[in-house]
């Protein structure tokens, strides 16, 4: 009768292991992918590791509220994700996250790694909480570390040191597995500034125009919760031939709202010369490339402090932000968007008003270990791993250069993509 064909391995090869592989008796490390902002993050975890034939990565996107187009933004890297039920199910030598959701349900150890810059936003579920308590940040506080009294990563990675002092009052426990990496998208960004002008003839800038890029985080608070009121300044005030203006909107805006309502929102930016960013792409070079910075209190526009970009804020978030964090220490000292006045006269105003080293300050909050953070996280990797490193250092690669604006383009797709 021949060969029999096995019809009875329904799991992923990855899973299954065996002699479904070629490379086998590998490390295994999965990726916990919840949404597209923390994918972002973990990609400069997860690279460090991709190229050593020692280690077998795994990807798996586990259910979330924001979870919409992760599987597409990993789709597009080449990677394939395994069912989150099959993963908790599976023995693996390492966890990669950047959320705490159903993590405490893996089988291995757990790196925590933190998703923007600093902890901005507290605690939003405050049930957990005496009344009164202060609400720390989801990184720092014991709701998002401990699971049933127990601490769950076997390692946890912060930016800065003062985030160690804030974790001894919020959460004693997590003190010996806590690590001060620093923060890639700080060394990248900066590694990235010698190549300002290259990237903004990338975009089609023209000489004599200037980049206007307009941030937003996600929120009541946010500048897209706002853009009712600062759309028809950007649309109506800037002329045309003398600025370009690009829209970064945060990927829960299009994760909670829908790909598609989100565009429709937006349909008349691009009939206005206004470029949207989709929500996968490289955000540090417009940044990088930006004169004006229009934000809210969301990690971009604090990353924008490491910039040459003149920074102005759209309105003060009020609570959604944690006192000394980045975003607050901005809030002190960055204008503020008036819609009375016109929009280009404020630009002007702000650029001329600038001091310097305005938001040294600021820079300095995003990072205690500047230009150190893939060196130092590849040693508490491969501790983790226990495996020797390899013997050479870890390149850390200046962003690449952008599309042109007049090629942005948000897919249709992002929704129905898990």
């Amino acid at each position: 009768m021949g060969d029999r064909v096995s019809v009875g391995i329904t799991k992923p090869a990855l899973i299954e292991q065996g002699h479904w592989l070629t490379l086998r008796n590998c490390k295994r490390v999965l990726v916990v992918a919840h949404t597209v902002t923390f994918a972002q993050r973990l990609r400069e975890v997860f690279g460090l590791l991709e190229a050593d034939l020692r280690i077998q990565l795994v990807f798996t996107a586990p259910p979330h509220a924001f979870g919409a187009g992760v599987g597409r933004y990993l789709q597009e890297m080449g990677i394939a994700t395994v069912p989150w039920e099959e993963a908790l199910e599976t023995e693996f030598d390492l966890a990669l996250a950047a959320g705490s959701r159903g993590v405490h349900q893996l089988r291995s150890p757990v790196v925590r790694v933190s998703h923007g810059a600093g902890h901005i936003k507290p605690l939003t579920d405050t049930g957990s909480l005496p009344p009164g308590a202060e609400r720390p940040p989801g990184m720092l506080s014991r709701r998002h570390l401990l699971h049933q009294g127990r601490v769950v990563p076997a390692a946890i990675v912060y930016a800065h040191e003062r985030d160690l002092a804030e974790l001894a009052r919020t959460c004693p426990e997590a003190l010996p597995v806590a690590h001060v990496l620093g923060d890639p998208c700080v060394d990248r960004i900066t590694a990235g500034m010698p190549r300002r002008a290259e990237h903004r003839r990338a975009l089609g800038i023209d000489k004599g125009q200037r980049l206007v890029v307009v941030t937003s985080t996600w929120g009541p608070s946010s500048t897209f919760g706002r853009l009712d009121s600062l759309l028809p300044q950007l649309l109506g005030q800037l002329p045309g031939d003398g600025y370009r203006i690009a829209l970064l909107v945060h990927p829960n805006v299009y994760a909670g709202h829908g790909t598609w309502q989100v565009r429709s929102w937006l349909a008349g930016c691009r009939d206005g010369g206004i470029a949207v960013v989709p929500p996968e792409a490289d955000w540090q070079t417009l940044l990088i490339a930006a004169d004006w910075v229009i934000g809210d209190h969301g990690s971009l526009t604090a990353y924008a402090t490491l910039t040459d970009a003149v920074l102005l804020l759209t309105a003060a978030p009020g609570r959604e932000v944690a006192a000394g964090s980045p975003a607050a220490l901005l809030t002190g000292i960055a204008p503020v968007i008036s819609p009375g006045h016109p929009l280009a006269e404020q630009l002007e105003y702000a650029a001329r008003t600038r001091r310097p080293g305005q938001y040294d300050r600021v820079a300095a909050s995003l990072s205690s270990a500047p230009g150190q953070f893939h060196q130092r996280m590849r040693s508490v990797l491969y501790g983790l791993l226990g495996l020797g490193e390899p013997a050479r250092p870890p390149v850390v690669a200046p962003p690449p250069a952008p599309l042109p604006l007049t090629r942005w383009e948000i897919a249709a797709d992002l929704d129905s993509a898990r």
